[in-house]
């Protein structure tokens, strides 16, 4: 499968959202905006398990959260994501769980990224 450009839709709680995303394989948790979380209808003082994030987002507040991910034409999957106390930060799909969930092949000659549901 190729994946489409474009953004990818979001669902928590039956509200639907789109979002730009980037794959980091280097990055050890999913990673959900402020913004983002917002538009999705959470409430963060809802959210009570609290993730600590490394890097230089160690000094950012985060929340456990669990949100269906549509990938393309692949059906819906529970990801788990730390929900960041900021804005200004890419949605990021990382380790925990994306790539324990899918198989991600870059085919860089071709321009395309082949994504399999394991």
């Amino acid at each position: 499968m190729k994946l489409p450009r474009g953004r990818r839709p979001l669902n928590y709680a039956g509200v639907l959202v789109s979002a730009n995303v980037l794959l980091d394989t280097g990055f050890t948790v999913n990673l959900l905006p402020y913004e983002v979380g917002e538009q999705l209808g959470m409430v963060w003082d809802k959210q009570t398990i609290r993730l600590p994030l490394a890097g230089n987002l160690a000094a950012v507040e985060a929340r456990g959260v669990f949100v269906n991910v549509q990938v393309g034409d692949l059906e819906l999957v529970r990801l788990a994501f730390a929900w960041a106390r900021v804005s200004d930060v890419p949605l990021i799909l990382g380790q925990t769980n994306f790539f324990r969930e899918f198989d991600v092949c870059f085919e860089r000659s071709r321009g395309a990224i082949k994504i399999v549901r394991r």
